[in-house]
């Protein structure tokens, strides 16, 4: 959930960190740092304060020669979010800095038995590493005194380390939390996400688990990779082919917003990617995952869990295969009895979930076959899967889900498609007509910011649906709530009786969503319902359904593709809503764009 950024090389190391740490803001943080060393005194400098990176850059000296140092955005886990616990730590007696993303699990163990006497100034369990690496070193090499200690943490690490004794060198560690090397003439930089390697890498390499890493810089920048026993093993290099212009808002006033309008050209390029010699289609090795299985388990958290509502909803109605939708937090330690003819389809944006992680090992090791779909090919949940599907959302910088999430639901439905014996209508046409039916909602989103405005004015507010409306509503509800604080809950609109309509006061906002024929009629009673009991209500429709005093009309689209479209309306009524009270909407208080501790 943090991030880490680290650099060697020619160009000015507090410059890169910085700008890295800045691209890094999405993913959720609430202190940072940097270390730096200090060419002319050959001396690291440390700057860290609670707060955000501008604060980190406006409150100290960068004129300081420099071309070595390595930085952090924490996201508190062990201790609170206060200059002492923010990260770069230091040993105690100062000969190593480290940066850590993750959570080491048996930190308070490896104290009573290694750091007896040891005074330590945080609580965080980063701090202890740094420790270990120091007692360890008295007797043996620093790149041995790692390993070491790697081979004795518990839980997940990115790690960057320096030593006062080799200035010129990063020693880094990566197990379960993400870690990326990148190259260029210009240098080496380290870093927990492929962003901040954009404008500084040409290539970048993939680093497994318990995988060590020293990248020097004398005149030549260079590194070596080796395993935790210290022999000397090659990493898989690629080709970095994002932009700088692919990760800045492009004239809009924030991401968010940028996302959302991005979410029909994401459908048509999903398209172009899936569609060969005029037609959907999967690789043979993906058609094959699913012969003869009984049953799709679909394992996801989050906004991909309510794609995971929709994608159920697919391959039941479209591919005719039963499936089952499961919390990753919850499956990875309460496994429930599992059908033996059976898949696993894991959904994650980045690929690198921990809870997800946890999941696929566990059922990697009962024989299940694993697909992966996710925004991030090279991810670890995408290698360790047994195949993967690229989602082609590219770069979403905001935390709050939007393009994602429409790209999930979108390869979902492909994949049910071209999973189906007999289909009945061509999904590659409906979903063209669904992209130009988002832009057409995206267009009038000035009048759902006056809507907004007028409707949805107190501290809690409901979402209803039946059937795919109530998935929609359970994601919609989550936008609202985790960027404008409201307390919102998305309902199943019949449920509303059994107990949630005591909530219902004066003025409470009711969003309900209506875009199935069949169960439309049901709806509408239910808003009745809450009307009675002195609700807003707000109905979102669609044009073939509404009636005239909907306040949110959407064009028809095929009915298995509405909440992809009506989620665009509940997109816009969160941002809108977090915007009218001045909130900081692409960073929201508390959260991490990528969850990758448990």
């Amino acid at each position: 959930m943090c991030g880490i950024v680290g650099y060697s090389g020619a160009l000015k190391a507090t410059d890169v960190i910085l700008n890295g740490l800045k691209k890094l803001e999405y993913r959720g943080y609430d202190s940072c740092g940097i270390t730096f060393l200090d060419r002319e005194h050959d001396a690291f400098i440390t700057y860290k304060n609670p707060g955000r990176v501008d604060k980190l850059i406006n409150s100290f000296d960068y004129t300081i020669d420099n071309h070595i140092g390595i930085g952090h955005t924490r996201w508190a886990t062990h201790g609170a979010p206060n200059q002492i616990n923010s990260h770069p730590h230091s040993s105690s007696l100062e000969r190593f800095t480290v940066v850590h993303n993750g959570v080491v699990d048996n930190y308070r163990e490896l104290i009573a038995r290694y750091l007896e006497g040891v005074v330590l100034k945080s609580e965080t369990d980063t701090e202890v590493i740094a420790n270990l690496i120091e007692i360890f070193s008295k007797k043996m090499r620093a790149e041995e005194a790692i390993r070491k200690t790697m081979s004795i943490l518990e839980g997940s690490y990115a790690l960057l380390i320096m030593d006062n004794q080799r200035t010129n060198t990063i020693y880094a560690a990566k197990n379960k939390s993400p870690l990326l090397l990148g190259t260029s003439s210009k240098g080496i930089t380290l870093a927990s996400d492929l962003m901040a390697l954009v404008g500084n890498s040409e290539d970048y390499y993939l680093i497994d688990d318990k995988t060590f890493i020293v990248a020097t810089t004398n005149g030549e920048s260079k590194f070596e990779a080796y395993d935790i026993i210290g022999k000397k093993i090659e990493l898989e290099k690629h080709k970095l082919d994002l932009a700088d212009n692919e990760i800045d808002k492009g004239g809009y006033e924030h991401f968010m917003l940028k996302e959302i309008s991005e979410q029909p050209t994401v459908i048509r390029k999903i398209l172009s990617k899936y569609i060969v010699n005029g037609k959907l289609s999967l690789s043979p090795e993906t058609v094959k995952l699913f012969e003869n299985k009984k049953r799709i388990y679909i394992v996801a958290a989050g906004t991909s869990m309510h794609a995971g509502y929709i994608g159920k909803y697919y391959f039941e109605r479209i591919a005719q295969i039963p499936t089952e939708v499961f919390i990753a937090s919850e499956f990875a330690y309460n496994q429930p009895l599992l059908e033996k003819d059976s898949i696993f389809i894991f959904i994650s944006q980045s690929g690198e979930t921990a809870d997800l992680r946890a999941c696929l090992v566990n059922v990697k090791r009962q024989d299940f076959p694993c697909l992966t779909i996710t925004n991030v090919i090279t991810s670890t949940l995408a290698r360790e899967a047994d195949h993967a599907l690229e989602i082609h959302a590219g770069p979403e910088i905001a935390v709050a889900s939007t393009k994602a999430y429409v790209a999930q639901v979108t390869v979902l439905s492909i994949l049910a498609y071209c999973l189906a014996k007999k289909v009945d209508f061509d999904l590659a046409f409906e979903l063209s007509k669904l992209s130009m039916a988002i832009e057409s909602v995206v267009d009038n989103k000035e009048y759902i910011e006056k809507l907004v405005k007028q409707k949805i004015n107190k501290r809690n507010c409901f979402y209803i649906g039946r059937g795919i409306d109530y998935y929609t509503s359970l994601e919609a509800a989550l936008k609202l709530k985790e960027i404008s604080y409201i307390q919102t809950e998305g309902f199943a609109a019949g449920e509303l009786k059994h107990g949630t309509i005591a909530l219902i006061e004066k003025d409470v906002p009711v969003i309900a969503i209506i875009t199935q024929k069949a169960i439309s009629h049901n709806t509408r009673s239910n808003v009745q319902e809450v009307s009675a009991r002195g609700a807003i209500t707000i109905i979102i429709s669609t044009e073939n359904i509404s009636l005239n005093t909907d306040e949110i009309i959407l064009p028809n689209v095929h009915e298995y593709l509405s909440p992809m479209l009506s989620v665009v309306a509940t997109q816009l009524i969160a941002y809108f809503k977090a915007k009218d009270l001045g909130l900081d909407i692409d960073k929201p208080r508390n959260l991490a764009k990528s969850v990758t501790v448990e």
